[in-house]
């Protein structure tokens, strides 16, 4: 269940239906935005890692990627099954 954040629970209230895209978009990326979270869904993930990348690269990247997940999380509960 998403946490009982105010702002998320927006989207516990506004499940995607299949008819209302518009409506759930709009409601969604107010949320990822407000949570700064929104850059998950227009920015790649960087490519991956090597050995020689700088700690700064590693700190973007597991942010991206702990972001994204909370994302997925967020877009996958506001779905109706």
């Amino acid at each position: 269940k998403i946490s009982k954040n105010p702002l998320i629970m927006i989207m516990e209230t506004n499940k995607f239906t299949g008819t209302n895209y518009n409506d759930w978009l709009w409601n969604l990326r107010n949320v990822l935005d407000f949570e700064n979270w929104g850059y998950v869904l227009d920015k790649p993930l960087l490519t991956a890692l090597s050995k020689g990348s700088l700690p700064e690269e590693r700190i973007t990247f597991e942010k991206w990627l702990e972001d994204n997940h909370k994302v997925r999380g967020i877009i996958l509960a506001s779905m109706t099954k």
